[in-house]
């Protein structure tokens, strides 16, 4: 009798248990993890398309969801898309290749370098601390209107967030490891390859985060002045015809492009990073 007092006794406890956990679920667990990040944005677009058919907005001011696909696609088919998309694509690249690789350099210069922390890095540091849009002028000046310029100052752009957070990160290795790599006697090379590196790649990693941010933020300022292409002068083409979806179009395809290399970084560093151990929220 008292073993089957004690068995339903369980059950019971463990049926209060079970119940518990039920209702202290997430409501997130009942849709599909990929899911998750679309949930918001899917709300967003509902209530904008809702308010959009109803009238509640004039369509000049904001455009439904469905016109503007509406436009996209009519870009696309037209080929007019693609041909100001490949050229932004080029100029944002290939300014943040040239500002994030001389960032890096110059960063594990000063970082290495007690020399050159003590007379180069109070520049760098002046420099960073000047608006980067005040300096339009004198670019336009010096360089004229053309692609050089527009990269030029994509790549000054990038170049201070690598620089800074690589710096960094070379400056917050902790001191145990050097005093390790003493006892298995690391030279030069093997101490910034299997350490330094190692140990200031999560800083290196975000400083290539936030040069991507800038070197996109920095196009459309360059495309809006003095260009006859790419998405920042599709953008401000539209905007003096009053073609409020085209601009939309824009702006999507930045925060799309946006959203997609911040993505590829943050899958490099986790593939780069599983070793370190971080709050997962």
């Amino acid at each position: 009798m008292a073993r089957q007092l004690q068995g339903r006794w369980a059950f019971v406890k463990a049926d209060s248990i079970r119940r518990k956990q039920i209702r202290s679920k997430d409501w997130l667990e009942y849709i599909p993890a990929p899911l998750h990040a679309w949930v918001l944005p899917i709300l967003l677009v509902a209530v904008w398309q809702a308010a959009g058919s109803l009238q509640l907005i004039a369509p000049n001011l904001l455009p439904t969801p469905v016109a503007i696909s509406k436009q996209f696609f009519s870009l696309v088919q037209s080929g007019t898309l693609w041909e100001h998309f490949a050229i932004s694509t080029f100029r944002a690249l290939s300014g943040f290749l040239l500002g994030g690789l001389t960032g890096l350099f110059l960063g594990l210069f000063t970082g290495l370098g007690k020399m050159a922390e003590r007379t180069l890095d109070p520049s760098v540091q002046m420099l960073r601390t000047i608006p980067l849009l005040s300096l339009i002028p004198l670019f336009i000046l010096w360089f004229g209107i053309g692609e050089f310029s527009k990269i030029l100052m994509i790549s000054l752009g990038a170049f201070f967030p690598v620089y800074v957070n690589t710096f960094l990160g070379i400056r917050s290795v902790d001191v145990k490891l050097y005093d390790v790599s003493r006892i298995f006697q690391y030279s030069k090379i093997q101490l910034l390859t299997r350490l330094i590196l190692p140990a200031a790649l999560p800083n290196i990693l975000l400083g290539i985060r936030l040069a991507l941010g800038v070197a996109w933020l920095v196009l459309v300022v360059a495309e809006m002045m003095g260009t006859s292409s790419g998405i920042g002068y599709m953008i401000q083409d539209a905007r003096a015809y009053s073609q409020t979806d085209i601009v939309f179009v824009g702006i999507i395809i930045f925060a799309i492009i946006g959203k997609l290399s911040d993505s590829i970084v943050r899958m490099l560093e986790s593939r780069l990073l599983r070793w370190r151990e971080t709050y997962k929220g």
